[in-house]
């Protein structure tokens, strides 16, 4: 009895580990398609805008209302990052709703609208996305064992960031801090085996690459330069806040007036926040659109000065795709808001290496919107690989966090996936 016992500890022991795996390698592959569906649809608008800047004005409001219409009646649950619905699917022990948060058919609903937003000039990011996304996968092998699926989930996430960024560590931080605040002791070996998978998944189809290159930046030991270390991590850390509140403000829904004309007209309202985001992108030149990876990259090896108006044109543009109700992540375009705001406070302080404040930037502005500052100092290490600005980092992501925390006392997605739950029904929660 005893072998038998065993042995069937051991089978069910391999059978997860096989299903964290494969699950991971198809996060893998899902996160590639994802990266090339977005480079293509953000060229495609800007060959669209190579005909002429203003036709963004027509184009964008109708590519948002078309994206929140089809995400209202083809793909609900699909809309945002997708990050509060892995949330609420972890916490939920209602099994409809947790289908109904990260099936395969809102993973594919994910993907396409994601690609319909970035053709029309949204700014959004496919990294947050990829969470809801490889989530569904794992969710979806975990009708095999129904015990594991909170631990799929989680793995699914956590992968989904492991793949996208090309930076493993940060999925699991991310998977500790984010989304598994209760984290689940059992799976942290699989959910690690998931990560590993995809990681290597995508490191096999896009090769082995460093996210925004490898930067060699370092900080002077004076005062002035932890002076702006300081200064643009309490900027960074308030407008990530400020971000935030807004964001969960119109997630939890507007009162008033404002409130109800917004619920009654969505698709109107998609169009006025596409015809918003156009706006910036024409007074900034077109640079607010997409995901801002590229100007974020441009910013950081001094490529490209960082302009006044490019952080705040950025983060409003942010503002608008998020509270549209169309789906776009937030983790590239924050990064953006962040390296612009680093790069301009760099120009005020000559003695200050550029590339050490945009760090500083990149990492305190994510930290303010997200509130999880291991996670955003982490992921931008791994993006770099500049480990001379390790301390540096992190007093930053921990003073960016306190500095959000005035503004808004609640983290970002947990709030929103509080919302989700509320709006389901109190009886769908533990």
């Amino acid at each position: 009895m005893r072998l038998r016992r065993r042995s069937g500890r051991a089978l069910d022991t391999g059978r997860n580990r096989l299903l964290f795996v494969l699950g991971g390698i198809c996060v893998g592959l899902a996160a590639v398609l994802m990266a090339w569906a977005a480079d293509a649809a953000q060229a495609g608008f800007r060959a669209a805008l190579s005909l002429s800047p203003l036709v963004a004005l027509g184009l964008t409001p109708a590519g948002f209302a078309l994206a929140a219409l089809l995400t209202r009646n083809v793909f609900p649950n699909a809309q945002g990052s997708g990050i509060p619905q892995v949330i609420a699917a972890r916490v939920t022990e209602d099994a409809s709703l947790r289908r109904r948060l990260v099936s395969l058919r809102i993973a594919v609903g994910k993907v396409v609208l994601l690609g319909l937003g970035l053709a029309c000039g949204a700014s959004a990011g496919r990294e947050g996305p990829t969470v809801q996304v490889g989530a569904a996968i794992l969710a979806a092998f975990g009708r095999l064992t129904p015990d594991r699926v909170p631990g799929l989930l989680l793995a699914g996430g956590a992968a989904g960031v492991a793949a996208a960024f090309n930076t493993p560590l940060a999925g699991i931080v991310f998977a500790i801090e984010e989304l598994g605040r209760a984290y689940d002791r059992r799976s942290a070996g699989l959910t690690v085996a998931a990560i590993v998978a995809a990681g290597l998944t995508a490191l096999v189809a896009l090769g082995n690459y460093t996210y925004f290159g490898s930067t060699r930046a370092g900080l002077p030991a004076t005062v002035e330069a932890w002076a702006a270390v300081v200064g643009v991590a309490l900027a960074g850390g308030l407008l990530g806040g400020l971000f935030s509140r807004i964001v969960i403000l119109f997630g939890r829904g507007l009162p008033g007036r404002a409130g109800r004309m917004i619920a009654r007209r969505p698709v109107a309202f998609a169009a006025a926040c596409g015809l918003g985001v156009a706006l910036c992108g024409l007074v900034s030149g077109g640079l607010v659109y997409g995901t801002g990876y590229e100007e974020a990259r441009a910013i950081l090896h001094g490529e490209a000065a960082a302009r006044f108006d490019f952080a705040p044109l950025k983060l409003i543009a942010t503002v608008l795709t998020s509270v549209s109700g169309i789906p776009g992540g937030l983790f590239a375009p924050s990064l953006a808001v962040g390296a612009g705001l680093g790069g301009w406070v760099a120009g005020l302080a000559p003695g200050v290496p550029l590339g050490a404040l945009v760090l500083v930037g990149m990492v305190a502005y994510l930290a303010g919107v997200l509130q999880a500052p291991l996670t955003s100092f982490v992921i931008v290490v791994e993006m770099t690989q500049d480990h001379a600005l390790v301390i540096p980092l992190m007093v930053a992501a921990f003073l960016a966090d306190a500095a959000s925390r005035i503004l808004c006392r609640d983290g970002l997605y947990h709030a929103l996936a509080e919302a989700i739950l509320d709006r389901a029904a109190p009886s769908v929660r533990t």
